[in-house]
Parts: structure tokens; sequence; C-alpha cells
């Protein structure tokens, strides 16, 4: 701990005290605007700590600063006081000018009513106000967990609705580097996806104003929990578009996992950092510049708003994808926070690796394990929203040139390391589909039914409402017997439409796949002599597989796949599959030939592939059309 302080301290001493403009600042397209630094001198406090913040109820209150060293602080809050001495620390032979503190507040209950926070110190004090006691959730993952309110279908309506006084929204600043942060700005930062300045660093009220930043499905989320419990909500929105995971997971936690993904992962990004020429990459960009600049003169184009480069970039060094990064970044300057649990949507930058789903599944359970001990609760609740959709809609004239798709093994591992952790006894782990909001665009805008279903998960099973259904239909047994394959569920299924169940598909031991008929189990006649299926019971089967041996559901990006619990719910039957064959194995089976590198499809191959589907598509639609008029001349 104090190498970390004296780290802070060196921040500490080259930083002003800025108060926060009394009117909005002059924004300057494309370029960020620090209202308040991250540290400041004197007394003080980092900015998790604000006016309109929620505590953590039912937990210890931990609030933590700066001050001088020796200083004594006394910080009051909800009747009690509690008093620190700020810890002398030295830097070789001089004694550090601000060094941290610490309290602890006993855990309090939930309380609506506005509270203060008063820090005095020697010959200053602070005074936080509107403070609220509640649960604070936590917001991961990146641009489908940061997609904004108004953004998403129905997010008009959702704005317009949002005053909630007692839910509380904070966007924590999207800060880079590997070095742990003690604190974080509030500044207004420009997005380029957004094309707009995103405020971040502040904990407001929620209204139609202020939520309009802040994420769908978390709010959504929030506002659910909130309607059903009355209890004060806080929402901490560290979210960021185009991440992986590995850049969310403690660098001394990856280097601890002995895989040859994972050791790879971090050997290239290291070459990255050490390669990078900060002058050449200068010189290269100023190259560009004037070939560009060329390019317009000679069209005749205005140039006389072009500026040449002068800057020396950092490079990799401060990628927010660079292993560990935004974990000290964005999540450290929350350590010590006491929160309920976070949820989490994430995956699309790891489906661009080829394989990125082996790392993922080796990296995501000890990054939600770190997660746990950074908020210091090893038995955090955490929810698992799947990957989203992505491409064109799978249907049956395209089904099999459909399933090669990293982003469905990415799924996958989020299905599975939730199976896996509840199967080992993690009652807090917590899980929501999103594949069946059906979007091409890799940023379907359903968002609100997904929030939905992760408020279900959390008011099921942390706030003791257990009537409300948040599992999907499970697959409890699965037998191979006379040419089908039988599926056994632990509750009753249907389709969405109530017409065919669309989505299986089954595979011999050649290891190719055919869209199979699936049929519930008849079990009789009724009085009125209508056929009586059993719900929980499932008979696959295919014309063109003799000997199936597996089965696999919804496997694709944009699956088709419509099963559901048969109750007034809409959640349905995850992503799943009985075989182990990775796309370098279908390749095998549907080529004939290897991968040039074992296991790993290059884009050749994965072309070759899909084109081999297609043809096997096309040779099914000729089977079925023969097999049709051969029944209609009957």
């Amino acid at each position: 701990m104090k190498k970390r302080s004296i780290a802070f301290v060196v921040l500490l001493t080259a930083l002003p005290t800025v108060s926060p403009a009394a009117t909005p600042p002059k924004l300057e397209r494309g370029k960020d605007f620090i209202e308040t630094p991250a540290l400041a001198n004197g007394l003080s406090l980092p900015n998790l700590f604000q006016s309109d913040m929620v505590l953590q109820r039912d937990k210890p209150i931990r609030i933590w600063g700066w001050a001088a060293g020796g200083e004594t602080v006394t910080v009051s809050f909800a009747g009690q006081t509690q008093t620190a001495k700020a810890d002398e620390v030295q830097l070789g032979s001089v004694k550090a000018v601000m060094v941290p503190w610490k309290v602890t507040f006993p855990a309090m209950p939930a309380n609506t009513t506005p509270q203060e926070i008063v820090v005095k110190g020697t010959d200053r004090t602070l005074t936080l106000k509107n403070i609220l006691i509640g649960d604070v959730w936590v917001l991961g993952g990146q641009s489908n967990m940061e997609f904004q309110t108004p953004k998403v279908d129905n997010g008009d309506l959702e704005v317009v609705s949002a005053n909630f006084p007692n839910i509380r929204l904070l966007n924590v600043p999207q800060q880079n580097g590997p070095d742990a942060k003690a604190s974080f700005p509030r500044w207004y930062q420009w997005n380029d996806f957004f094309n707009d300045h995103n405020r971040q660093g502040y904990w407001e009220a929620c209204s139609p104003e202020t939520v309009r930043t802040m994420s769908a499905i978390g709010y959504v989320f929030a506002r659910r929990i909130h309607m059903a419990t009355q209890v004060p909500i806080g929402i901490v929105n560290v979210s960021r578009g185009g991440t992986c995971l590995e850049t969310w997971t403690p660098i001394e936690v990856l280097k601890s996992i002995d895989t040859p993904e994972v050791k790879a992962k971090l050997a290239e990004w290291d070459q990255k950092v050490a390669e990078f020429n900060p002058q050449k990459d200068l010189a290269d960009r100023v190259t560009q510049f004037n070939q560009r600049l060329a390019q317009m003169k000679a069209k005749g184009q205005d140039v006389s708003s072009q500026t040449l480069p002068s800057d020396l970039r950092p490079g990799p060094a401060l990628d927010m994808n660079r292993p560990g990064n935004c974990y000290a970044s964005m999540i450290v300057p929350l350590v010590g926070l006491s929160i309920k649990g976070a949820i989490w949507h994430q995956g699309y930058n790891n489906a661009l690796d080829p394989n990125g789903h082996v790392l993922y599944q080796q990296v995501f359970t000890p990054m939600i394990k770190a997660w746990r001990t950074a908020f210091s609760d090893p038995e955090m609740p955490f929810g698992i929203i799947s990957q989203e959709t992505d491409g064109e809609p799978q249907d049956l004239d395209h089904f099999l040139e459909k399933m090669p798709d990293e982003g469905t093994y990415i799924r996958e591992a989020h299905y599975k390391t939730f199976l896996d952790l509840r199967k080992a006894g993690d009652k807090n782990i917590g899980f929501a589909s999103s594949f069946d909001q059906r979007r091409a665009w890799y940023h379907p805008q359903i968002k609100i039914p997904v929030g939905e279903r992760m408020a279900r998960w959390a008011l099921a099973t942390q706030y003791g409402m257990k009537q409300i259904r948040w599992l999907a239909p499970t697959i409890k047994e699965m037998q191979v017997e006379n040419g089908q394959i039988v599926l056994t569920f632990d509750d009753d299924v249907a389709p969405y439409n109530d017409g065919p169940i669309l989505g299986f598909a089954i595979a011999g031991k050649d290891g190719k796949f055919q869209p199979a008929t699936a049929k519930f189990l008849e079990k009789g006649k009724d009085s009125r002599n209508r056929t009586q299926s059993d719900k929980q019971v499932i008979i696959l089967t295919s014309p063109l597989v003799a000997e199936p041996i597996h089965y696999r559901y919804a496997w694709c990006r944009n699956p088709l796949g419509n099963l559901k619990t048969t109750d007034h719910t809409d959640i349905p039957l995850e992503t799943q599959r009985s075989d182990d064959w990775s796309l370098a194995d279908m390749y095998e089976a549907y080529s004939g030939k290897k991968c040039a590198v074992p296991g790993i499809m290059n884009g050749s191959e994965v072309r070759t592939l899909i084109a081999a589907l297609r043809e096997a598509d096309q040779e099914r639609q000729i089977a079925e059309a023969k097999a049709l008029l051969k029944d209609t001349q009957k």
C-alpha cells in the first residue's frame, strides 16, 4: 500500500485545485475539456466522492482522500464521526506534501433522506450534499453496454420518463495507461462514435436530461430495480466501446494464467510497446499529411484548416486495449468503494481474433474473481449478458453458411462460464440472453428488453422476489437412439410463434451438420382425439443425417432459433451444443484439408469453408425439392 500511496503523492503535488465551472464550458469539437482534475492540492477527496452520490447499504462505508502529512482529518456522516491522520510518507529525503487518509463507517441501512458528508482538516472543510444510501451497481463491457439511452429503440420514451431523483448516475471517464489511477477527472470527453462530447466523472440525479448519456441497458436495469424496491440505486458506468476482455483484467492476474494463448497475447503487446518509436511515428504522419495536402491542392480544395502534425503520440503503451490498461485506469479508481454488484456485456472485439474464444474462456472467470476482489466481496453478484447479434439473419436457405463465426463461440463462452460457476456453487452469478434481439448491425438497438432480463435476475436472486423467472430452460439429458437425438428439458418449452421449432442442427461422425426437424414427443390422444405433446422432450431428425451424434442450437451470430419458456416471459433457450468441434474441425470436415496453422483458419480457409457450406445448403434444398415433388406425384 505504501508504494501505491507514493505514486499518488507525486501526482497530487503537481496539480492545482480547480472548482467546477459555474456555467457550461466552451467545448471545442474533437477535443476534451477537463473541468476538474483527477487530484487536487490541499485536503481533498477523489472525484468518486461527490454530492448526489449513492453509498452502498449494509456494507462498511469507506471514505478516503489526501491531506498534508500528519494532518488530522475528521469525517462526519449520518450522525457519526470518524477521525484519521494522513500517513506521513518519505520521498527519499523529502517529506511528501500530500499523503492519503481513510475512514470507515459501519454498515448502514438504505436511506432515502438526503444527508451530508462533512470532511474537516486543519484549515479546510469539504461538504458533500444530497447523499443517499442504497445499492450501487457497476456496468462493465464495451459499446453495447455503453450505448446511450436516446439511441435505442423506444429510448425517447425512456428519456422523457426518467424522473427518478433517487437513481443516481455516474459515467467514469475513459482514462488510459497501465499505471494505477488514484482518481479520475471530471471532463467533457469528445467521442468520435457518438460525434459529441460525453460529460464524464459527475454523479447526477436521474432526470430526462442526465439520462441521455447513460447506458440504456444500465439505466433500464436500475429503473426496474428501483421501481420494485424503492431503494436508492447508483449506477457506475465503466463500459468502453472497442475494448477487449483482457484490458479489463489486472495485468498481474493475466501474467498468472499459464496458457499459450494468454502468454502469446502478452508477448504481442510487449513487442508492440518496445518497437514503437514516437519520432518515426510523427515522421510517418507528416509524410502522410503532406501527401494528402498535395492531393487536396491538386483538386482545388481549401487546405487552410489543415494542421501539420507536431505531437509525439504515446503509442501502444497507452492503448486502451493493452492488457490490464482499462482495469488500471477505470476500475482501480473505484477500488475501496462498496458496491452491490456488477453486470457485464462485452465480447465483440475478442471475436475479431481467430480463436478469440479460447483466450476468452481462459480469462473470463479470473476477471470476474479480480473484480470481486477489487470491491472486497468474493461473493459479489455478477451478471453476464451474452454476445450480441451481428450480420444478416440466419434462415433455412442460408443455414449452414451462417454457422462459422467466432462471435458464436464467444457467446458460448459467456454461457459456459455462467453454467460452470453456477455448478460450482456460485449463487451470485447471473445470466441474460441477448441473441434473440436480432439485428444485422453489431449494435442492435433493442436494449430495453436486455436490461429488463438482467433486472429479472437481480430481483429474483438479490432482492428476494423469487416469483420472478430469470433462468432459461436447460437441456438436462441427451440420448441418441434409432437415428434421432432426444433432448429432455428441465421445464416446458415452446416456439415463440406456436409454429415449427427452428434453430437446431445435427451431425454425424463426419462432422457435417444439417438443419434438424424438431418435434415434441407425442404422448397420446386426449378425450377429443387431439395429439398430446410432451413439451419437455424434443426429437431431432434429418433425412440427410442417418446416424446423428451431436446437436447445436442457435449456432450463428444472428441465429435462427425460436424456443422459449412457456410461461409469460420471453426468456429464450440459449445458444448451445453437445459437440466440441472447432471451426478448424469444420474446415477439415467440409474441405478434407487441415488448416495451414493448426487449429486456426486463415482468411482463405474461412472463404473455402463458407463456400462449402453454401454448396451443402443448396444440395439440401435440391434434395428437399425432389422429395416434395415425389410426394405430390403420388
